[in-house]
């Protein structure tokens, strides 16, 4: 059987992957990809892997599954054996499908607007646009992005209260694609100890042995800020 390869960005959602395979105690192999240190785009490399080039992708044979919740449905199908995903038809499984989709449909996009909107703050323009820039960035961020956040991190708060995983109280695949969004929450989005389930949550996959370990085989991770 073909060993299936991650194709790993530094500091990207491809950690998440990591962490799936360690969870599921699947062998693979990974494939290092490093942004560029000024653009932090990822390598032209990638683009011989998938059109996008774009991390995550992964190959499995002569498979190749890109983006994220894709990627954690298929490994999860094929590999799972009935792990990390609830049973078909129970309400946890409605619930699990939400969230796998919620990361990236919802949770991120107002996170990448803030990321975008605190560089174009932040960046070269001609000295006498620089401050009109400047100025038309933070407004936009406080009348707009960060109002998102804070409704999205209540929201989630409120659904941590329900359970102690994001779909019901056993941890799933879910917990895993859910990981990025607060990660990158908690670097540059506002989150901290005034929404204490969303740390607690947090402080818990941290603690998974199968976390550490793809830590250990990714490298050093630090969300962009």
């Amino acid at each position: 059987m073909a060993m299936i390869i991650v194709h790993h960005l530094n500091n990207s959602r491809s950690q998440r992957i990591l962490w799936l395979l360690e969870e599921l105690g699947v062998p693979y192999e990974i494939k290092r990809y490093e942004r560029d240190a000024a653009t932090m785009l990822a390598p032209a490399a990638l683009r011989a892997i998938h059109p996008l080039g774009k991390s995550p992708v992964i190959t499995d044979g002569n498979q190749t599954i890109a983006e994220s919740g894709a990627i954690v449905e298929y490994l999860v199908e094929r590999h799972g054996g009935g792990r990390l995903a609830p049973p078909a038809g129970t309400p946890e499984r409605l619930r699990y499908i939400y969230w796998l989709h919620y990361a990236e449909g919802s949770a991120m996009p107002p996170l990448l607007m803030k990321l975008v909107f605190q560089r174009i703050a932040q960046g070269a323009a001609p000295a006498l646009l620089r401050p009109l820039i400047r100025r038309i960035a933070q407004r936009t961020q406080a009348s707009f992005v960060d109002p998102q956040l804070k409704l999205h991190l209540d929201y989630l708060e409120g659904e941590l209260g329900k359970s102690e995983w994001f779909a019901g109280n056993s941890f799933t695949a879910a917990d895993i694609q859910m990981s990025f969004p607060l990660e990158a929450a908690a670097a540059r989005g506002g989150l901290d100890a005034s929404r204490p389930k969303l740390m607690a949550f947090l402080e818990r996959i941290h603690a998974r042995p199968a976390y550490k370990r793809a830590l250990e085989r990714g490298g050093a991770y630090a969300l962009l800020r």
